[in-house]
């Protein structure tokens, strides 16, 4: 099996510029709704495979030959499983932050993206109304 794993400085500078996007406020305007909600949608798709992506990350770091050692001498020592634990939570830290971006990322997308469909739906009822409303006047 061929993976596509998106490397990990490259998911850093997505995410970059699509963190730049979700942090801008839209009015509600349905035509930039529509238009913001088509680029959300992207986005949404994108990080969720980026998602996948810095898991992957993570769950490599986790299994390198580096932390194996560390598992295994503290078997033989007195160090808990949790103080281990925490230790290699601290040596996978950046991997960690990617999956964290990612899944922040994905989430505001997703909001947002609802939120456009809200707006346009508004847009919607709105126009229906004014097209009673004038159609009473005649």
């Amino acid at each position: 099996m061929i993976l596509n794993i998106t490397p990990k400085n490259r998911i850093e500078a997505e995410l970059t510029e699509i963190d730049k996007f979700l942090n801008i406020t839209m009015s509600e305007n349905p035509e930039e709704a529509l238009m913001r909600g088509n680029s959300l949608a992207v986005y949404v798709a994108r990080t969720g495979k980026m998602l996948a992506d810095a898991k992957y990350w993570l769950d490599e770091a986790m299994k390198s030959e580096v932390l194996e050692t560390l598992r295994e001498t503290a078997k033989d020592s007195k160090i808990t499983a949790k103080a281990v634990n925490a230790l290699i939570d601290s040596l996978c830290k950046e991997e960690r932050f990617l999956v964290n971006w990612c899944e922040r990322n994905n989430r505001t997308a997703t909001h947002q993206l609802s939120w456009c469909v809200t707006v346009i739906s508004k847009a919607k009822e709105e126009m229906k109304m004014a097209g009673m409303a004038n159609n009473g006047r005649r």
